[in-house]
């Protein structure tokens, strides 16, 4: 299985950090976000990554190279400006091949296994499949529900919500049919109708999960990182199976 790593964003609620140093590039635990995600992935089995860049690429190309030093072979997908998750996905395609991959955000940290995403058979009758989180305090309304047969859906009034990890598993199909007005356009978009026609699975992750978006988490995870202390209220791991 290939990877592909988001990682062409401005980072500009990160700012001044930013305005000299890509968001993958900022250093937690004294290392920089994506080299957990490239060492991970090695650890998972994963040979080939595609990065996508923007916003100084060339730094991040400049740190991680062709991938050789963490065991890799990395390939670059250069963007002009960011076209945002979903159109930086269906630019890289040709990359990527015509089989399922796996995506992870470059701005989170995380001790999430990735290893039982690349290990698993695939559902044929599923488009993606997404890694779920419990709600943090700065997205109380989370975006997906899972039914009883672990499928993602939207949440009715009142109803349990996750946050979505952004770790998945997408079939290149869905972008390479996706009618999209112009090259930028999030993920969210091309999932919508897969979502409603109940082809997306999920799982529930309750370990350490972090988005890394503004200066006071990037912080707070370097304080406890640094400390040798995580968080004592996260649960133990909750993993489903992909249900067919």
């Amino acid at each position: 299985m290939k990877a592909m790593i988001l990682a062409a964003g401005f980072g500009e609620r990160l700012r001044p950090l930013t305005e000299t140093t890509p968001k993958p590039l900022l250093e937690v635990g004294g290392k920089p976000l994506i080299q957990y995600h490239i060492e991970r992935l090695a650890q998972a089995g994963v040979r080939e990554i595609v990065v996508n860049t923007s916003w100084l690429g060339e730094k991040i190309e400049a740190f991680l190279g062709d991938g050789a030093r963490f065991g890799v072979r990395i390939t670059w997908s250069r963007e002009n400006e960011p076209l945002e998750t979903g159109g930086g996905i269906r630019r890289a395609l040709p990359l990527l091949g015509s089989e399922p991959f796996l995506v992870i955000n470059g701005d989170v940290w995380t001790d999430f296994p990735l290893e039982t995403l690349v290990q698993r058979s695939w559902c044929e009758e599923l488009d993606a499949h997404l890694v779920l989180v419990p709600n943090p305090p700065f997205k109380a309304m989370g975006d997906f529900v899972l039914d009883d047969r672990q499928r993602v859906g939207y949440p009715d009034a009142g109803a349990k919500t996750y946050t979505f990890s952004g770790i998945s598993i997408m079939r290149p199909d869905i972008f390479a049919l996706y009618p999209a007005a112009s090259e930028r356009f999030p993920l969210r978009d091309v999932l919508q109708s897969s979502i409603r026609a109940l082809c997306i699975s999920g799982e529930l992750f309750e370990g350490q999960w972090w988005d890394v978006g503004t200066l006071e988490r990037l912080n707070l995870l370097n304080s406890l990182l640094s400390g040798k202390v995580l968080e004592a209220s996260k649960k133990p791991r909750m993993r489903a199976e992909i249900a067919c």
